[in-house]
């Protein structure tokens, strides 16, 4: 799919994130700055991907972008400030790591918290529109994918290698017979039961 490779004539970072709705583990964004007048016609929104895809354009960003970084919020910041505002910080995080500064961004969603007086625009379905979105996706899903396979190592009764923590019938069965774990998203407890009783 060709999506647009630009959106204003600033230095822009498309910013995306991962594991919003999940029941454990954290939420993970991406920021990428594409190279001026490049285009990557493969890049797309990472949920439309194959896993191995997604891994050879992983690859191929970090090597590629002019710049990019990684944000993670863990399972205990998540309960502490709740999963829209650690969404948020994820995606500050991310472009705190970024060696190259923005002057714009542009977010997948329909809502940010304005990081450093930086503008920025917010796009539903931006990961499906804008190459440097798609990017931002592509390096969140991938990163969180892998942690939650790493995390499957030490709790396999929940199967994460497989669900990466979302709410799956076969994870939902996994909690209501081993409870939670420090991973799991505690102030989604009443979240979870209603899961459960569906």
């Amino acid at each position: 799919m060709n999506l647009s490779t630009h959106y204003s004539d600033w230095i822009e970072a498309g910013c995306d994130e991962a594991g919003r709705g999940c029941l454990a583990g954290p939420v993970v964004a991406g920021a990428v700055i594409l190279k001026p007048g490049a285009d990557y016609p493969e890049l797309d929104d990472s949920k439309k991907l194959t896993e191995k895809k997604r891994n050879a354009l992983r690859e191929m960003i970090m090597q590629e972008a002019l710049a990019y970084g990684i944000g993670i919020v863990t399972a205990e910041e998540i309960d502490e400030i709740n999963i829209l505002n650690a969404s948020f910080l994820a995606m500050h995080r991310a472009i705190d790591q970024l060696k190259v500064r923005p002057e714009f961004l542009l977010i997948d969603g329909n809502r940010f918290k304005p990081y450093q007086g930086l503008k920025h625009v917010c796009i539903v379905g931006g990961d499906a529109k804008y190459q440097a979105i798609a990017a931002a996706s592509i390096l969140a899903k991938t990163t969180r994918d892998r942690m939650m396979e790493a995390y499957d190592a030490q709790f396999p009764m929940y199967h994460w290698k497989k669900n990466k923590g979302y709410p799956t019938p076969e994870h939902k069965q996994a909690i209501a017979e081993y409870g939670i774990t420090e991973l799991h998203r505690k102030s989604f407890n009443m979240a979870i039961q209603m899961r459960l009783e569906l």
